[in-house]
């Protein structure tokens, strides 16, 4: 979200949180790396082209067209050979610390364990050329400290933009049966009237919030609390909501719906007229009509869904024109298939009316546009982050062409190469045998 406080020549923190950050602190790998030979999909719109990325320290310095050589005679340069160059991907729907299949309650609510199963699932993402992910509800303090390593390069794994816990209305969506033998417990969080909304939405914030996700059920006093005081805080908030409760807080001023779960036209029409946007998770609905069969038991889904009611409510959406995400949802151990689920999800877009192009830019450019990091991920563009995926085929023409990940460079690093991790050996240092009376080599 735009502050109007701060100059836009003003350096600010690689997040929705906009904090002023020092201008002589620079971030990113020495030198320069250039990236040539390669289809460029820059995520603009623009036809794709032959042509050069140029990389300095943790910023995109030049795009080039074919044959330019205005590079520094010093710069590390890499033939991509007629591969694909693009905006790394986003995933707008994560729980990093979700709980994995069959794991004991005890390990489940283990600090250590969520920390874990963050890191692990962090791989699988980066690996797969994920270099966002938007993490819409996890234990406790779990994913901004996973999000700090991460932006400082002591872990591999995508940038991280997280919610924390889900608020949610005493006994609202997944905190039904909460307690501390739930799995759940320390992912959500139970608020109950406008107040104790308003302050774990401060509590949020102060943990490290780039977002706030909520969810039904809530009153509508309890969600325009919580749409207000994340506004103050000038990030944004989103819910996961069904019916009436969309409605609600589509009229309060939520700027994004998670999930494409039942509403009415007028809510539909309304959500256009606000702009308020939405990651509808596609595939997670055809995993739960093939395996469960719907949300049988469930005090807080009670409504009817099938793969055909769910592709009809998203193409409303589309032809509405909302502005649709790219987000997977995941649970317990689905991570282990990925790209292929990211990849089906994408799949999914093509079956509800959108093309090949349509769909990868809205996997970069609009999921960038819906965190409110337009200025800094989304598209190859000169002073964006260097975050980078390279594919060895044409995925603007096949979008399975997205399971042969060449490279990812993340900040101007390259994290992944040949498609594995690439984790360099840690800096070696001199002890400094002089500043210690203690230990003496």
């Amino acid at each position: 979200m735009k502050n109007e406080w701060l100059d836009e020549k003003v350096v600010v923190s690689d997040d929705p949180r906009r904090v002023p950050a020092d201008p002589k602190f620079i971030k990113g790998p020495e030198g320069t790396l250039v990236l040539t030979g390669g289809r460029i999909f820059d995520g603009t719109g623009k036809p794709i082209f032959e042509g050069t990325v140029v990389l300095e320290h943790n910023k995109i310095k030049a795009v080039l067209p074919a044959g330019s050589t205005d590079w520094a005679s010093d710069a590390e340069v890499i033939d991509l050979n007629g591969k694909t160059i693009l905006p790394g991907l986003i995933d707008m729907h994560t729980h990093l610390t979700d709980s994995d299949q069959g794991l004991p309650i005890s390990i489940t609510l283990s600090e250590a364990d969520q920390t874990l199963r963050g890191l692990e699932r962090m791989r699988y993402y980066i690996e797969s050329g994920i270099t966002s992910v938007r993490d819409v509800g996890s234990h406790g303090t779990v994913p901004f400290r996973l999000k700090e390593w991460s932006a400082q390069n002591r872990i591999p794994g995508p940038r991280i933009f997280a919610a924390g816990q889900f608020i949610t209305g005493t006994g609202g969506h997944a905190a039904q049966f909460l307690d501390e033998r739930n799995a759940a417990y320390g992912l959500v969080i139970e608020a109950s009237g406008p107040d104790d909304w308003r302050n774990i939405v401060r509590k949020m914030y102060k943990n490290g919030a780039d977002l706030i996700k909520t969810g039904s059920h809530f009153s509508r006093e309890e969600i325009k609390a919580a749409i207000d005081e994340a506004h103050a805080l000038n990030i944004k908030i989103t819910s996961d909501a069904e019916r009436y409760y969309v409605q609600w807080a589509v009229e309060e001023g939520i700027d994004m719906i998670e999930h494409c779960l039942p509403c009415s036209d007028e809510a539909i029409k309304l959500m256009a007229e606000k702009k308020v946007d939405v990651i509808p998770t596609l595939l997670i609905y055809d995993i739960i009509d093939k395996y469960i069969g719907g949300y049988y038991g469930s005090t807080t889904r009670k409504f009817q869904i099938t793969k055909r009611s769910v592709k009809n409510h998203v193409k409303k959406l589309k032809k509405a024109g909302i502005k649709l995400g790219i987000g997977t949802d995941l649970s317990l151990n689905m991570f282990r298939y990925l790209p292929d689920p990211y990849i089906g999800e994408l799949v999914k877009f093509l079956q509800v009316g959108f093309n090949t192009e349509e769909t990868l830019i809205a996997s970069t450019r609009i999921n960038a546009e819906i965190l409110g990091m337009e200025d800094k991920l989304g598209t190859l563009e000169v002073g964006k982050l260097a975050d980078v995926l390279i594919i060895d085929g044409k995925p603007d023409q096949d979008l399975f062409a997205l399971r042969n990940v060449e490279m990812v460079i993340k900040d101007g690093f390259i994290v992944v190469k040949d498609g594995r991790l690439n984790i360099e050996r840690h800096p070696d240092i001199e002890y400094p045998r002089e500043q210690t009376s203690e230990f003496v080599l």
